[in-house]
């Protein structure tokens, strides 16, 4: 689930027969519920406007959906490696392995 860049994941509830949701990746915790698809939807969104709007009241920046950077730590050894393999390859180091890990994620 998406909405306003924010990703949600949901959980159904087998004896309450409900979906549980979160909002991926706030150091906040956002929850959301509904019975029906169309209700968690709603909810999910919802939640997001809530978190938006509490930030904005108590005057601090919402977390932002992730920015596409993260910092990985490796072996000089490897990182060495990886930039030659990259370089044979005519790509940077950022997009070969940004290429490798979409490929992945698709499975």
């Amino acid at each position: 689930m998406k909405h306003k860049g924010y990703s949600g994941t949901v959980r159904f509830d087998d004896d309450d027969e409900v979906f549980h949701g979160e909002v991926l990746g706030l150091r906040d915790v956002v929850t959301f519920q509904g019975t029906t698809v169309e209700e968690l939807k709603r909810a999910f969104e919802d939640s997001i406007e809530d978190y938006l709007d509490f930030c904005k009241e108590r005057g601090e920046a919402p977390d932002k959906p992730f920015s596409g950077k993260f910092l990985m730590r490796i072996e000089p050894s490897l990182h060495r490696q990886l930039y030659e393999l990259s370089a044979d390859e005519g790509e940077s180091l950022n997009a070969w392995v940004a290429r490798r890990l979409e490929d992945l994620a698709k499975g």
